[in-house]
């Protein structure tokens, strides 16, 4: 039997306020492709459909294609939620779903309830832990003592392998949402640390024949059994170096047979660039980028006006900016209190433009700042 783990999808989601809906389709869409091309007997979803516990009616609309083409495609899919996931909500109308093929594993109460499926070696139980938020958790469990992530998680799969028990001789899967010790993190993950612990051991999913993972979003092998499929596009700029993936995961008579990686098309790159702005604007060795989702630094001794506006003339896809003046500011920070202490409002607010742009007002900005003060002066007298 052979399935197919991903996860993370976080349909949705905006980086840095650009919409990806159209990525996001465009790489979903060929997962449907990988499933015809591959015999894939079922997709895995270890969490994090959504970025939103409520998403937008595009974002359901693109979630819901890409599990119709999955399915035609000849896949039946097995889902659990995120951290980003209203389980109730992606659970809604579960056993309908299960008979068109989809199989919604939403709840602690069914969580040691198996989808099963059959093929010439017997039957493979599919369990789905939805994300188990601990403290909750615990008393859904009926262990009140349960103590953080790896307490619930070990109730979990208590039952789990109990379960297990009862099917002699029948190959196990388990799609679980965790920081799992050894992952390594991005930028992206939102955090589900409880009291400074977010992480549990591998050793909580001993006794099955494959863990997959969601959560981090990063692909990453912790054991061979035991994988994180990484999201299937980039969300933060930390992960513009990784090449995005699933598993392909091979079930065989006694277990565990084989798994492959299969990266994933890039539908936008990110890169970043760094330097001065006319630079930035005038080089052709940056066309190369033009069609990158960018971070750029400008590294310009003065901060240069409407940055940003001007970038996108050429970049249209710069998300990100920042400033970092070539050489650094000039003097060090100080203390509020260090800064005014003596010093007119004039004063101040001169220091205020320098700091911010690394140049100080003109003639005519000074002008304006000596009206504006004067103003000000005037409203607080009338008061």
């Amino acid at each position: 039997m052979r399935f197919l783990h991903t996860s993370d999808w976080h349909v949705g989601r905006t980086f840095h306020g650009a919409d990806l809906l159209a990525e996001q389709e465009a790489v979903l869409g060929h997962l449907a492709d990988l499933v015809a091309g591959e015999a894939i007997d079922a997709v895995l979803v270890a969490g994090d459909i959504y970025d939103r516990a409520v998403p937008s009616a595009e974002a359901v609309r693109v979630a819901t294609a890409a599990g119709t083409r999955i399915r035609a495609a000849g896949a039946q899919l097995v889902v659990t939620p995120g951290n980003h996931d209203s389980a109730p909500r992606l659970g809604a109308f579960a056993e309908f779903a299960a008979a068109g093929g989809l199989h919604l594993r939403t709840t602690v109460g069914g969580l040691a309830e198996p989808v099963l499926f059959e093929d010439d070696h017997g039957p493979v139980a599919v369990y789905g832990i939805p994300y188990l938020e601990p403290e909750p958790a615990r008393h859904a469990l009926g262990v009140p003592d349960a103590r953080g992530h790896t307490g619930v998680l070990t109730e979990a799969m208590r039952r789990v392998r109990a379960d297990l028990e009862t099917r002699p001789g029948v190959r196990s899967v388990v799609l679980a949402h965790a920081f799992v010790t050894g992952g390594e993190p991005t930028e992206s993950e939102r955090t589900i640390a409880v009291g400074g612990v977010e992480q549990v051991p591998g050793s909580v999913f001993d006794g099955v024949d494959y863990v997959a993972l969601g959560h981090l979003h990063g692909p990453q092998t912790l054991a061979e059994h035991l994988r994180y499929s990484g999201s299937p596009l980039a969300y933060s700029f930390s992960e513009a170096r990784q090449r995005k993936s699933v598993w392909l995961v091979d079930l065989g008579a006694d277990g565990l047979a084989d798994v492959r990686r299969h990266e994933l098309p890039v539908p936008r790159a990110l890169a970043t660039l760094r330097g001065e702005i006319e630079d930035l604007l005038n080089d052709p060795a940056h066309d190369e980028h033009l069609g990158h989702f960018l971070s750029v630094t400008v590294t310009d001794r003065v901060r240069p006006v409407d940055a940003m506006r001007r970038l996108r003339e050429r970049f249209p896809y710069a998300v990100h900016l920042e400033w970092e003046p070539e050489g650094g500011h000039a003097g060090a920070p100080l203390r509020y209190s260090d800064a005014v202490r003596g010093r007119t409002d004039i004063e101040v607010s001169r220091s205020f433009l320098d700091d911010c742009r690394g140049a100080p007002p003109t003639e005519s900005e000074e002008q304006l700042l000596f009206r504006a003060l004067e103003a000000a002066d005037r409203g607080a007298l009338a008061k």
